[in-house]
């Protein structure tokens, strides 16, 4: 079955969206994050949502910004590794908080403990990425975005 592509349907709104991408990335670099890291981010996310179009796209992203094969591999598996610095912890922390904020609201403590360790320009960076990126998977798992070789 064909679904509406919403980016086709409502040009507009897609545009939209790509702005808020693009001003999302400014606090990124306003923050000093690392750039590759900021695609962790999003492959993070991606995967939570099962977003198979993005996941490629951040995982290729995280590639071409120099982003090791091992800390690609080891993203969704993060806790269990020593790959990752306390503060990309603490960014991943808030990354799956709002992803999942349906299921548990965003509970204080895991703010508090990020807010520990990340300064305010980088919890205002994570943030933004964690809202556009759930943006960015909703639109194409609704349309239906085609994933093949």
């Amino acid at each position: 079955m064909q679904r509406v592509n919403l980016g086709k349907t409502a040009p507009e709104l897609y545009k939209t969206v790509l702005e808020l991408e693009n001003l999302s990335m400014q606090k990124v670099q306003d923050a000093e994050l690392d750039v590759g890291f900021s695609h962790l981010l999003k492959l993070r996310a991606s995967q939570i949502n099962q977003c198979a179009f993005c996941v490629r796209m951040h995982t290729q992203d995280a590639i071409k910004t120099g982003e090791s094969m091992e800390r690609i591999a080891l993203i969704s598996a993060w806790r269990e590794s020593g790959y990752f610095s306390e503060k990309e912890r603490a960014a991943l922390v808030l990354i799956e908080e709002i992803t999942l904020i349906a299921n548990q609201h965003f509970p204080n403590s895991a703010y508090q403990d990020a807010a520990k360790v990340l300064s305010e320009a980088e919890i205002t960076a994570i943030e933004w990425i964690a809202i556009v990126i759930n943006t960015w998977n909703r639109i194409a798992i609704s349309s239906q975005y085609t994933v093949t070789p």
